[in-house]
């Protein structure tokens, strides 16, 4: 099944090379106008060179972003429960073939670590293993979650799990429904065939179709939020950008949804890792400039930013269209706990943001932005297309606020110092007062209302 067209897509970034100042032009007001782009108007705006032009695309991105979404930015945490692999993928730490004292976590430490988790404020969870069918059986994926949503602290528990595993069959997809996954999420590493087969040399992982396909068989299962991603630096990010556009137009047409969220990682040192191996490491500029692409050519689609990025860049890519980060991240197998007591520490990759979430918060709020830990729409049914109907209608905007505000109100009541309590009730007041005065629906004002009250659970 080849919907990714490479010779297409090289066609497509050959024909756009050069475009002229008017034909950019031109696109950039059709992304304003919130027109469709095809891939040879994205193709020709990862050309841009003029200076003016290329800040024209960072802010209607961050208008496009706060058009449908509002103020609010999505938290998380990444849960890296074992890292088993049996994959020799050359940029991972995982790689089986690197000599290191393997562990997965006991349901006991699951729990532990599930309380340190929520004591830093987390309701969201995104579970990461590497591939290891014996060390890391799908048994023990589905009993982890069981754990993970079972485990209640002081002041509360985690409300959703997306899942980050490796490609499986339906049954198995179907088996996580059951469980209560949130999102699915995959990356494809790299769309370029050749250069996934180098990447992959042995493993269940080197099976470029099956790995493609994976989407296909969770939307079969039922599950229909899915999240994709590119490992940025592994081959031409341009042939990646248009080719994570071609996948998720693939699966509007075939499922009638296409992407939950698409994360933009960069290639990071990594245990066993040298860069020096990679000759299409991405630079700032040139990052900056995938992220905003991608947000004028899938406006609705969640672009999540980790903490591989330096805490200045995700502030700047905040302002331009990224809607989800992690915070307070640990890419260690018990890490959270254990964090200053290991003596051996193999992460995935290395981190760039350290900082603990009660920081990322403030900063946001400090930046007027609202940070959310909501789980509204997965706990009312919003998911797939329905989410996108809504999205693409307008009215997402009328939930995603308030929700937000009612879960840092939570988030500050529970966890907040002094100093952010004393700012967070100030900022909700105003941001409330400011939804009230656009034209926002009826619902909308009475869960603001309910936020005033200083009513908690609240979700719409």
């Amino acid at each position: 099944m080849k919907f990714i067209n490479e010779e297409k897509v090289k066609e497509i970034l050959k024909t756009s090379v050069n475009p002229t100042h008017e034909e950019i032009d031109e696109i950039i007001d059709k992304a304003e106008h919130h027109e469709n782009l095809d891939l040879l108007d994205v193709a020709k705006l990862l050309e841009v060179k003029d200076d003016d032009q290329l800040e024209r695309i960072k802010t209607i991105a961050g208008k496009m972003k706060e058009t449908i979404y509002g103020k609010r930015v999505v938290l998380f945490a990444p849960f890296y429960i074992s890292n088993y692999c049996v994959n020799q993928c050359v940029y991972c730490g995982y790689n089986m073939k690197n000599k290191f004292k393997r562990k997965r976590l006991t349901q006991k430490q699951i729990a532990q670590e599930v309380k340190t988790l929520e004591s830093l404020g987390h309701k969201r969870l995104a579970l990461e293993a590497g591939e290891d069918p014996i060390n890391c059986s799908m048994d023990y994926i589905l009993e982890s979650m069981d754990t993970i949503y079972d485990t209640r602290n002081q002041n509360g528990n985690i409300r959703r799990i997306n899942v980050n595993i490796a490609a499986t069959t339906v049954e198995n997809y179907k088996r996580l429904k059951e469980k209560g996954i949130g999102t699915y999420i995959l990356f494809q590493e790299t769309y370029h065939e050749d250069t996934y087969k180098k990447m992959h040399p042995k493993g269940p992982k080197s099976n470029y179709e099956y790995h493609l396909t994976a989407f296909d068989r969770a939307m079969e299962a039922g599950i229909d939020d899915v999240g994709a991603g590119v490992l940025f630096g592994l081959y031409d990010y341009k042939f990646e950008v248009l080719s994570l556009i071609m996948h998720n137009l693939y699966l509007e047409e075939k499922y009638g949804v296409g992407f939950h969220t698409i994360s933009v990682p960069r290639l990071k040192k990594a245990e066993g890792v040298s860069l020096d191996l990679f000759p299409n490491l991405v630079d700032d500029e040139a990052f900056i400039r995938i992220v905003t692409v991608l947000r004028l050519a899938l406006p609705f689609v969640g672009i999540i930013l980790s903490t591989r990025e330096t805490p200045k860049m995700r502030e700047r890519l905040i302002k331009h269209g990224v809607s989800q980060i992690s915070a307070g991240s640990c890419t260690e197998v018990g890490g959270y706990k254990e964090k200053y007591e290991s003596k051996q520490t193999i992460n995935q990759f290395e981190l760039s943001d350290e900082r603990a979430p009660l920081e990322v918060i403030s900063q946001l709020v400090d930046s007027g932005y609202i940070p959310s830990y909501c789980t509204a729409c997965y706990r009312s049914g919003r998911t797939g297309d329905r989410f996108m109907r809504l999205a693409k209608s307008g009215q997402i905007g009328n939930v995603c606020e308030p929700n937000a505000l009612m879960t840092l109100m939570e988030y500050v009541e529970d966890y907040g110092s002094e100093v952010l309590k004393e700012k967070a009730k100030t900022f909700i007041h105003t941001r409330v007062q400011a939804i009230k005065n656009e034209k926002v629906r009826d619902y909308t004002i009475k869960a603001l209302e309910r936020i005033e009250n200083n009513e908690r659970d609240l979700f719409i």
